[in-house]
């Protein structure tokens, strides 16, 4: 029998988390996904099927924003939750559901969470 691979077992954790837990319109969905580099977050309305807002730490080549995420990889996914809790407060955002995406909730995806509390949103 052939063993999973991480993505594999990460995509049937998350698949069985989705099972339990959907996004409303009152409450979005706020999900994590982390590649090796970068880390990204979105806010999801499941009923309506709309990504309401996105934010990440990647970078435009030409003159990046003064406020850009920047330092090691927990600092910038810090900084990607603070900056998706302000986009979400100013769209009248206040409260969300964490959507960790079959990740363990430690390292860059409690940094995510940590920032966006320290911001305002109310998980």
């Amino acid at each position: 029998m052939a063993r999973k691979s991480k993505f594999d077992s990460r995509k049937r954790r998350h698949h069985s988390l989705r099972k339990r837990m959907s996004g409303t319109t009152e409450r979005p969905r706020l999900v994590v996904y982390r590649s090796a580099r970068h880390i990204y977050a979105q806010v999801i309305d499941d009923a309506g099927n709309k990504t309401l807002v996105a934010a990440s730490d990647l970078l435009p080549k030409k003159n990046p924003p003064a406020d850009a995420p920047k330092g090691k990889k927990r600092d910038r996914a810090k900084q990607v939750g603070v900056l998706v809790a302000k986009k979400c407060l100013e769209k009248g955002i206040a409260q969300v559901v964490f959507d960790r995406a079959g990740y363990r909730y430690h390292g860059r995806v409690s940094s995510v969470a940590a920032g966006a509390r320290e911001a305002g949103l109310k998980f």
